[in-house]
This record gives structure tokens, C-alpha cells and sequence, in this order.
């Protein structure tokens, strides 16, 4: 297969779509990659909607949505774009369609694009899976067109831009029954649309395959490319978001997982970051993503170009095949180690920016969820016992010199691994790896290695790609030793560092690339220790959220949250807020909170619980995609919630999960 949907995998090159007009700003084409975001406030609420609008613009958005669920909303778009314009804001306005073709033919009149979701827009989802023969799939198709066609006519008569824009959790039962809850699934959905836009003549289309799982998510984009390109359709706009992103810290690792593997790819004309936060917090985390590509291009020092086609297929996970190494590799999670080597001096207190927290009262540690697997202590090895289930790494000449103990694992350099019989550990050892010096002769070695775990590491800004090109030489020579990505930042920046680790670590994890991974950061020697531990637990803390945004090591709970808009039936915020303290405990738990009926079941399509609101103070429980109690009063339903784990089985008291253990 001529896989065609990135420009490049070694340089970055921006993929060149077609330009698509916005009012007097336009999107795609050499134009920069814009930034949008959506209002939370009802529609109807005119000065509300002006408001929090402008408070948007100011942020740095450059497009503004606002939800349409009706007609009296469609129509009351004209009162919001005529204010705007009354107070000199000329921002395009979006309106965002779900089920009503009537409501979206009205706004296309009035606003500058609409969005609609082709598995909702003329389909109606009943999560029934009818086996279609092919004429009466075909019958569906063509009845969905000619409702289509209307919207198309209008756009191109009044010059209004469109998004065609699948969601994962909102696939019709029509697509299901063919292709499955699948990235195939989305792209085919959005090209149903697509192709008859083409036959009107109509090009003024973005595409937009938005999931809250990131696999899905950067599959179905870069399917939906290759797609584009072998149909000979035109090369689209694409608008990147991952939906359901949540909040805070975890709702930006989770965006930048998703959109930031795209970006490096070159994919992407504009970006929303949804989080569960006022809808003016999206934009300068978007900016901070769309910023790193500005000069990518001159700063990015050269990567060998491929001779073949890569040898990984980018449309599917698949997790690169390795030997195991004591627990790195084979079939174990992803490790993480913990940088403690620049701390002057390290007491029991210390371990806790690892995640390993001791009491003295007790004289005991207690390892959180977040529990770093290894520690690295450079040339000083810890002078105490350490906690169970935490290991350490040191320098060779550290290990070397310490007695070559069978509990420290020893880092080497390329030199001392090439030099004649190296000192080895009979188990495990770290061979760190700068990507400069990735040669023949080193790949030529490690074919036949059986106890080193390579650690590799780039100073280049074009990070991802160089350590993917790294990858594909230890693919196409056939080395199974597992490796542990690393990666060092700015100590001062933690929420730049957050965005900058989650794309250059997770794009990799996203495609199965990685057996562990190891954040650092240049901490400054002015700093206090406390400073310094502060700096190691947020890493920490980082390193399992990228692990967990990429699906590869669950371990804490998952909460896949939509952003608020003007359909949403209680306080979203405030709720995502109960809900998680209520629950954070639960390892691994996804529970879907949906502020209506349009954001779920659907989309919380891989949720195992889901909170929805259905109607003012009701709420809906679901069980996977199973709704069990419907209507339930708001106030019960955090409760109601809880019960229904704890019948499942899947609830744990909190004060069980924090007994110590010894060290």
C-alpha cells in the first residue's frame, strides 16, 4: 500500500490542503493554522453569547462556534452576528448541527460556516445493528443525499464554508452494521458527504475525525488523507480535535496526544482543544500547539530520509514487537523512571517526587497509583533501603565502583557497551543511546542483545521523527531490545513541557513505538530542593498521564468529558468536579460525563459508566452504551452513580487504597 497521507516522516512539511474562505479569514492553503473554540452560554441568550464571544476573540480565537440544536437557536444567530458586528468584532461564526437539517439550511444563511455530523444529520442513531444488503444500503445512502443536497445548494449560493465533521461515538447504525466502530467507519461516513459536494461543485469543505480515544483519533485523520488521495477528491482543510478531552492537566495531555501527533505529521489547518473549562482556556492551549510548528522547518536539524516504505502501518496499533528484559518489554506496561540524579542530597521524603510517599510516624512507604517503577540516581546511589516495587538505575562506573550490586542496574554509554567484554548486569542494563550514534555497527550488536534496554535521546526540536526514524532502523534490522524514550525540557515552562512531552512521547506511543519513558527537565541551580522535587513529582506526574492519554498504561481513572455548550443541561464544570473527587480512585475506571443527549452515549463510546443529561436536573446512568437508570434527579445521581459500580463490582472504598507497604 503507497501510504501517501504524511508529506514527510524525516522533514516537517505542512500538508498542502485546499483553501476554504471564512468571512475575511481564510483557512487551509499557505494560510497560518487557525485556532477556534465554542461558546458554553445558551444561544438564545443574546448578549451572553455576545459576551463570552468577544471574552473568546481576546483569548486568540479566530473562529467562534455556537450550537444550533433548533430553529429558534439558527435564527437567533443573526441577533448574536449583528451585535458582534455592532461592536466591530468581524470573527466568522460557526453553527454547530446536530439532527435538525432545517435549522442548519437556516444558518447557512446567516453565518460564515456550519458544521454537521454525518452520522446525525439525516441518520437516526438507535443503536440497532440491521444487516443491510447492498441495494437497501445504497437506498439509505441516496435518501441521505437528497436530504444533503439542500445544505450543499445553499452553502454554495451564499458562499458559507462547511465542516463535515464525524464523531467516533455518533458513527449511524448504518455505517456500524458496514464498518464497524472503526476509524474505516469514520472516514467513510464523512466521504458519503463529501462525494456529493464534489458532484455539486461545491469545495468550500473542512474534515474533521474527532474521538476522545487518540489511536482512533489519529488513525481515522491519517486514513482519512490517504482516502482523499486515492480518490482523487480534492485535499481538504482539516479541523484536529480530540473530543472529550476533560480538564485541567489531563484534558491538555490528552489534546496534545492526539492533535500534536498530527501536527508533527504535518496534518492540520485548525485546532480546537476541548476541555471542560470556560471555553476562553482552549485557545492559548491550542496557540501553545500550533507555535511549536512556526519555524519548525529552520530549526529542525536533519534526519535521514527512508529508503523504503516505513515499516509500520499507520492505520492501525500495533505495539512493536520485544523481548523482555527483566519487566521492560514483551508484554509488560510501559515503565516509567523517575530523574533523581541532580537532587544535592536524597532523604526518604524525597522518593515522594516518584510517587513513593513515606511516613516516618510508621516507618513505612505507600506507593500511589503514580509510582515511578525506577528511580535514576546518577552517581550517587541512594544510601536506604528502597520501597518494594521501586528499582534503580546508576551510572556504570557507579555500579562498577558500588561492588556491581545485583539491585542497581547500570547505565551505559555507547563506548563503554562497544569497548571489548563490558562489565554487564546478568539482567538489565541501560544503554543511552544520542541518536547521532545509532549506526551500523550498534545495530549490528544489538541484534543478538538480550539484556540491555536502549534509552534514546535527541537534543533535535523535530524530536518525534527522529526518534521514529531511530525506530524504523531497529525495526528494519530486526532488534527486539525494548527502549526507553527520554526526553528533556524546560524546568521553568511546566505547562509548555506538558504539551511538548505529550506530542513528542505520545505521537510515538500512539504508533506502539516505546517500552518506557523518562522525562527530565534542566533544573536550575538556584532552585531550593523543594523546588527541585516539585519539578521531578510533576514529571512524574506527566509521564503516566502521556501513558495513559495514549492508551498504553492505564492508570488512573479516565474521564471523558465534553466541553460545555449551549445544549448542556446542568453545570459541567462543577459536576466533572464531584464526580472526580468522588471517584479519582478508581484505576482505570472511563466514566463518560455528557452535558445532553447529542455528546452521549456516543460520545463516550468506550466509557464503561456514563453520566448525561436528558433533560433540566435529570440525568441519565449508563452502562457502557446501555442507559439503566433514566431520569434520575440530579442531586441522586452521583449516588445512584456509585451504586451502580458497586453492583458491577468495580467500586473500592478510598481508605482500602491507602494502607502503606513496607520498604
Amino acid at each position: 500500500m503507497n501510504k501517501t497521507y504524511c508529506p514527510s516522516l524525516t522533514e516537517y512539511k505542512r500538508r498542502l490542503s485546499r483553501e476554504v474562505q471564512l468571512g475575511d479569514l481564510p483557512m487551509g492553503g499557505l494560510n497560518p493554522i487557525r485556532v477556534q473554540s465554542m461558546t458554553t452560554v445558551d444561544t438564545m441568550d443574546t448578549m451572553g453569547s455576545v459576551e463570552q464571544t468577544l471574552r473568546m476573540v481576546e483569548a486568540g480565537c479566530e473562529y467562534v462556534r455556537i450550537t444550533a440544536p433548533s430553529m429558534k437557536e439558527a435564527q437567533n444567530l443573526l441577533e448574536i452576528k449583528k451585535e458582534l458586528r455592532k461592536r466591530g468584532c468581524t470573527v466568522p461564526l460557526i453553527a454547530d448541527i446536530h439532527f435538525t437539517p432545517n435549522a442548519a439550511e437556516l444558518a447557512a444563511r446567516i453565518v460564515e460556516k456550519v458544521r454537521v455530523n454525518p452520522g446525525n444529520y439525516a441518520d437516526k442513531k438507535k443503536f440497532d445493528f440491521i444487516e443491510y444488503t447492498d441495494a437497501s444500503y445504497q437506498d439509505e445512502v441516496n435518501r441521505i443525499r437528497e436530504r444533503f443536497r439542500p445544505l450543499v445548494q445553499i452553502c454554495k449560493q451564499y458562499g458559507t464554508a462547511m465542516r463535515i465533521g464525524t464523531n467516533h461515538g455518533s458513527l449511524s447504525d448504518r455505517i456500524l452494521s458496514r464498518y464497524g466502530d472503526t476509524p474505516l467507519g469514520m472516514v467513510e461516513s464523512a466521504l458519503e458527504f463529501l462525494r456529493l459536494c464534489e458532484e455539486e461543485n461545491y469545495h468550500n469543505v473542512v474534515l474533521s475525525m474527532k474521538a476522545s480515544n487518540t489511536q482512533v483519533m489519529v488513525q481515522a485523520y491519517r486514513l482519512l488523507v490517504q482516502k482523499l488521495d486515492e480518490e482523487g477528491l480534492q485535499p481538504y482543510p482539516l479541523h484536529l480535535g480530540v473530543t472529550e478531552a476533560g480538564e485541567a492537566e489531563d484534558g491538555r495531555i490528552k489534546s496534545a496526544v492526539g492533535i500534536g501527533t498530527l501536527l508533527e505529521d504535518g496534518l492540520g489547518d485548525t485546532v480546537r482543544v476541548s476541555l471542560t473549562e470556560a471555553p476562553e482556556a482552549e485557545a492559548p492551549v491550542a496557540r501553545a500547539l500550533i507555535n511549536r510548528y512556526v519555524n519548525r522547518a529552520q530549526e529542525a536539524q536533519p534526519i535521514r530520509p527512508l529508503l523504503e516504505e516505513e515499516p509500520l502501518d499507520p492505520f492501525q496499533y500495533h505495539r512493536r514487537v520485544t523481548h523482555e528484559v527483566l519487566n521492560f518489554g514483551g508484554l509488560n506496561v510501559p515503565r516509567v523512571v523517575s530523574d533523581l540524579s541532580r537532587l544535592p542530597k536524597l532523604e526518604y521524603a524525597d522518593l515522594r517526587a516518584a510517587g513513593h510517599l513515606y511516613s516516618s510516624f510508621l516507618d513505612k512507604f505507600h506507593m500511589s497509583d503514580l509510582g515511578a517503577d525506577y528511580i535514576y540516581t546518577g552517581e550517587r546511589p541512594v544510601p536506604f533501603m528502597l520501597p518494594n516495587g521501586l528499582k534503580e538505575i546508576v551510572t556504570h562506573s557507579a555500579w562498577v565502583d558500588g561492588g556491581q550490586r545485583l539491585d542497581h542496574f547500570p547505565l551505559l554509554t555507547v563506548d563503554t557497551y562497544l569497548a571489548d567484554f563490558p562489565k554487564l548486569h546478568p539482567q538489565l542494563n541501560f544503554l543511552m543511546v544520542e541518536l547521532g550514534t545509532l549506526d551500523v555497527e550498534l545495530l549490528e550488536r544489538l541484534r543478538t542483545e538480550t539484556r540491555v534496554v536502549l534509552t534514546l535521546n535527541t537534543s533535535n526540536p523535530h524530536a518525534m521523527p527522529e526518534m521514529r526514524r531511530a525506530f524504523f532502523d531497529l525495526l528494519d534490522y530486526n532488534v527486539t531490545c525494548p527502549v526507553l524514550i527520554r526526553r528533556t525540557y524546560t524546568a521553568h515552562d511546566m505547562p509548555q513541557t506538558q504539551l511538548d512531552a505529550a506530542t513528542d512521547v505520545g505521537g510515538l506511543l500512539i504508533d506502539g513505538l516505546g517500552d518506557g519513558i523518562a522525562l527530565c527537565t534542566d533544573l536550575l541551580p538556584e532552585q531550593e530542593q523543594d523546588a527541585w522535587v516539585r519539578d521531578i513529582d510533576q514529571l512524574n506526574q506527566l509521564s503516566f498521564g502521556i501513558l495513559q492519554a495514549a492508551r498504553t498504561r492505564m492508570s488512573k481513572t479516565e474521564y471523558i468529558s465534553c466541553p460545555s455548550c449551549g445544549r448542556t443541561l446542568f453545570d459541567l464544570q462543577e459536576t466533572t468536579a464531584m464526580i472526580r473527587k468522588r471517584t479519582d480512585h478508581l484505576k482505570g475506571v472511563k466514566i463518560g460525563i455528557m452535558g445532553c443527549i447529542v455528546n452521549g452515549p456516543g460520545e463516550m463510546a468506550d466509557a464503561d459508566y456514563g453520566y448525561v443529561g436528558v433533560g433540566k436536573g435529570k440525568i441519565a446512568l449508563y452502562r457502557g452504551q446501555e442507559v439503566i437508570k433514566k431520569a434520575v434527579p440530579e442531586e441522586q445521581a452521583v449516588d445512584e452513580l456509585i451504586e451502580l459500580m458497586r453492583e458491577d463490582g468495580r467500586w473500592l472504598e478510598k481508605e482500602l487504597l491507602e494502607e502503606p507497604v513496607a520498604g
